[in-house]
C-alpha cells in the first residue's frame, strides 16, 4: 500500500515517512483540540453532540495538519493535497472552476494551468545534478521528471531513479547514434523537454531535430572557453588551472549538433585560487550547478507554457 502511495504522490521513501508522521501527529492534534473545544460547550453525548463533533473535527484537521507540516518540511505537499481534497468535496471539475473564475474576473487568461511538461534527464554518472532537479520540481504541478536516460550500467543516477520511482532507459550506442536515437521511446513516454546532467555522449542530430530548442546542457566552465570533445569533468578543471585563469564557472546552454555550442542561457562564475586542484575547483563548480541549474530549467520551461 505504501509503495502505491509513494508512486502516486511521486515522493521518495524519506519524504513518504515524513508525510505519514505528519498525518499521524496532525490527526492526534485534531482530536485533542476538538475534544477540548467540545468540552467547553457543556453538551452531553447526544445526536447534536456527535454532529457537532464531526463538523469540528472536519474543520480543524486541515489547519492541524498544515501546522505540523511546517516543521516537518512538508508544507508544499500538504497545501496541494488539501486543495485537491477540497476540490473533490466541492464536486467541481478543474475546467468548471477555471470557467467560473474567468467569468468573475478572479483568474487571468494567461494564468490558466497548462498540461504537465514531462522532462527526461540524461546522465552518465553519480547524478547529483539529477537529484537536485528532481527535488526542485517535486512539488511543481506543472513539471514532472518522468524519465532518467543513462548510457552506463551501474551509474549512480540509476539508483537515484529507483529510489525516486522514476522510469529509466539504459541506451546503447548503435541505436542512439545510427538508429532512431530513442526518439520513439521518448515520445511514447510523453517527454516534452530534455535535460543533460553530466551526460557524456554527443547528442545526435535525430534527437535535436525531434526536440528543437528543448534540450539544455550545463558545462563546468565559461564557454566558449574549455568546451568541445573531451572537455568534461576534471579535464576541464585541470585545463583552467593550468592556464592560470582567475575565475571559472558554469554555462547553461541549449544543445545543437556541436559539442558545447548551442546558444547560452545563463552563466555564473567562481574564483580560481592559487592552491586549487581539479577536485577543489570542482567542489565550487558543483555548488554553482546545484544552485542554478534547476532554477534555470524552470525558467526555460515557463517559456514553453
Amino acid at each position: 500500500m505504501f509503495k502505491n502511495l509513494q508512486a502516486k504522490w511521486k515522493v521518495n521513501g524519506w519524504q513518504m515517512a515524513l508525510i505519514l508522521i505528519t498525518f499521524a501527529i496532525g490527526g492526534s492534534l485534531t482530536g485533542l483540540t476538538g475534544r477540548k473545544l467540545l468540552a467547553l460547550t457543556g453538551m452531553v453525548h447526544s445526536v447534536p453532540y456527535y454532529i457537532l463533533h464531526v463538523v469540528v473535527m472536519t474543520l480543524l484537521w486541515p489547519f492541524a495538519v498544515l501546522l505540523v507540516s511546517v516543521p516537518m518540511g512538508q508544507y508544499p505537499f500538504f497545501i496541494k493535497y488539501i486543495r485537491r481534497m477540497l476540490g473533490r468535496l466541492a464536486g467541481k471539475s478543474h475546467a468548471k472552476v477555471v470557467e467560473e473564475q474567468l467569468a468573475e474576473g478572479q483568474l487571468a487568461v494567461g494564468s490558466i494551468k497548462l498540461p504537465v511538461i514531462k522532462i527526461a534527464i540524461f546522465a552518465s554518472g553519480a547524478g547529483s545534478n539529477a537529484q537536485k532537479i528532481i527535488e526542485h520540481f517535486r512539488t511543481d504541478d506543472s513539471v514532472e521528471v518522468a524519465l532518467i536516460v543513462c548510457n552506463k550500467p551501474g551509474a549512480g543516477v540509476l539508483s537515484i531513479a529507483a529510489n525516486e520511482g522514476i522510469a529509466t532507459i539504459l541506451i546503447d550506442k548503435e541505436p542512439f547514434f545510427r538508429g532512431n536515437a530513442y526518439v520513439p521511446e521518448l515520445q511514447s513516454a510523453g517527454i516534452g523537454f530534455i535535460v543533460l546532467a553530466g551526460f557524456l555522449w554527443k547528442i545526435p542530430l535525430a534527437l535535436i531535430k525531434a526536440y528543437p530548442n528543448k534540450i539544455v546542457n550545463i558545462h563546468p566552465a565559461l564557454l566558449p572557453n574549455y568546451g568541445g570533445k573531451g572537455m568534461y569533468g576534471h579535464f576541464v578543471h585541470e585545463a583552467v588551472i593550468a592556464n592560470g585563469d582567475a575565475e571559472s564557472g558554469i554555462t547553461i546552454h541549449y544543445v545543437d549538433e556541436h559539442y558545447d555550442h548551442g546558444s547560452t542561457i545563463f552563466k555564473a562564475t567562481c574564483p580560481v585560487f592559487g592552491g586549487d586542484t581539479a577536485a577543489t575547483l570542482a567542489s565550487r563548480i558543483h555548488k554553482l550547478e546545484h544552485e542554478h541549474y534547476p532554477r534555470v530549467i524552470g525558467e526555460c520551461l515557463k517559456k514553453l507554457q
